[in-house]
């Protein structure tokens, strides 16, 4: 088996397989449910569910932050956007050189030094010493998000893509459940810092399978890294009209949607439910309805698609036919997925629990089904540089996550949970106007 996968693991620029014009031969790209697509697939979610657990491990634990070391609201969730805002500003940085460097080894460095970060965490004394390790922290914890999608999309065929990318998106949730409910538990019995403890335990057995698992690349091209060059590339990406306004649409969304939970935490350790951190951090057992919207994005936007790529065209035009349908099913599918969202959004003004917690399950599914097809569609309609694609889509998604809390803070301090759903909806009834856009350019124009 080793030496079967090393045989197939082999760059092309190593493999001495070349054209008749000098160029490498590439293998053929996995097709869905083979081995290597199953190997590869498997560590991407391993992977991301590591960056996620160490990542929201402190949202159930801001109300706690907030009492013991005598923060505001917003000062406690620096805690956590200090993280994502990193994050965001490292994808711009680990993209652009996969694109040169390669996926894997990249991918594996930056994750192995995030997770060291939890260690640190838990020496920390006090808030600005956490807030320092959480910067770096999310800085490294960024090289995988920058590089995953790109990396399925060299070595994948376009319906294995979408299979793989709905379940990697659907790793995001569940390691974003694993680390709240796993760090608001730890946090109520033994402390905050003992969290880090755990989650970072967690975090070394997964990486060393991880190690193991993740096929070497077989169909990467590197492009020479040059600054002016990279520029250029993220210049040709803003410029994209079939992706500027999906960059936004991430963006936005998420700006709403990890917000909304965090001030959810303080609506609910507040009377009359006066919730603990171990049950606040239930309280993200309704992101598995996200990982279930997330698997079943591709099989949407292929449902949506169907019908609309028939003609009795062919060759050229037939497959650009086609492509304009896949194209318009990923666009209905994020449309759905965004009205979703709103509609979630406004049932958590409910007054019951139960109530609150069916507004927040209508949100996840709608969310990350928004998400997940974003994601697909970023790396299909890129002209090149796709790591740099990607890591444009995922900066704006995470400087999202950081910067709502502004948005929402005076909202919550002005008019409580009404104020923020307002807030909310504000923006969420914009980035549905962008998916309609995303609608409207699905087809190629003659």
């Amino acid at each position: 088996m080793a030496s079967s996968l090393s045989a197939s693991s082999t760059a092309p620029s190593d493999s001495g397989h070349h054209d008749t014009a000098g160029q490498p031969v590439l293998p053929s790209p996995l097709k869905a449910h083979g081995r290597d697509w199953r190997r590869m697939t498997q560590a991407l979610c391993l992977g991301s569910f590591v960056v996620f657990i160490n990542l929201y491990v402190v949202q159930p634990m801001l109300p706690l932050l907030a009492t013991d070391l005598g923060l505001s609201s917003l000062q406690a969730s620096l805690s956590l956007s200090v993280t994502t805002l990193t994050l965001a500003l490292a994808l711009l940085v680990f993209g652009p050189l996969s694109d040169a460097l390669g996926r894997r080894r990249l991918l594996l460095w930056t994750l192995a030094g995030g997770v060291a970060c939890s260690g640190l965490a838990l020496l920390a004394e006090g808030f600005w010493s956490l807030l320092a390790v959480r910067a770096v922290q999310g800085f490294l914890l960024g090289g995988l998000p920058a590089v995953a999608v790109a990396y399925m999309s060299d070595e994948m065929e376009q319906p294995a893509l979408m299979a793989a990318v709905g379940l990697y998106i659907s790793a995001n949730s569940l390691g974003g459940i694993s680390g709240r409910v796993a760090g608001g538990f730890v946090a109520e019995h033994w402390g905050w810092q003992m969290s880090f403890a755990v989650i970072g335990g967690i975090s070394l057995l997964l990486l060393a399978a991880l190690w193991q698992l993740l096929p070497r690349q077989r169909r990467f091209v590197a492009q020479p890294f040059h600054p002016a060059s990279m520029l250029a590339g993220l210049g040709r990406h803003l410029r994209n009209p079939r992706l500027w306004p999906v960059f936004l649409l991430g963006g936005l969304n998420f700006f709403i949607f990890v917000n909304l939970y965090s001030y959810m935490t303080f609506r609910l350790s507040a009377a009359p439910w006066s919730l603990g951190s171990q049950w606040l951090g239930l309280l993200f057992l309704t992101y598995l309805a996200g990982t279930f919207g997330a698997s079943q994005s591709g099989r949407l936007a292929q449902r949506l698609a169907a019908g609309r790529g028939q003609s009795l065209a062919q060759g050229a035009q037939r497959q650009e036919e086609q492509d304009g349908a896949q194209r318009c099913g990923q666009a209905l599918t994020m449309m759905l997925g965004t009205a979703l969202l709103i509609l979630g959004t406004l049932v958590t003004l409910s007054h019951s629990l139960i109530g609150m917690l069916a507004g927040l399950s209508l949100n996840a599914f709608g969310f990350f089904l928004a998400h997940a097809t974003a994601s697909a569609w970023v790396g299909r309609n890129a002209e090149g540089a796709r790591a740099s694609a990607s890591a444009l889509y995922l900066t704006a998604y995470y400087l999202g996550a950081s910067l709502g809390g502004f948005w929402l803070e005076p909202f919550w301090q002005q008019a409580g949970w009404p104020g923020v759903v307002v807030g909310g909806v504000s923006v969420l009834l914009v980035t549905l106007g962008l998916a309609m856009l995303c609608w409207r350019r699905a087809t190629p124009q003659h």
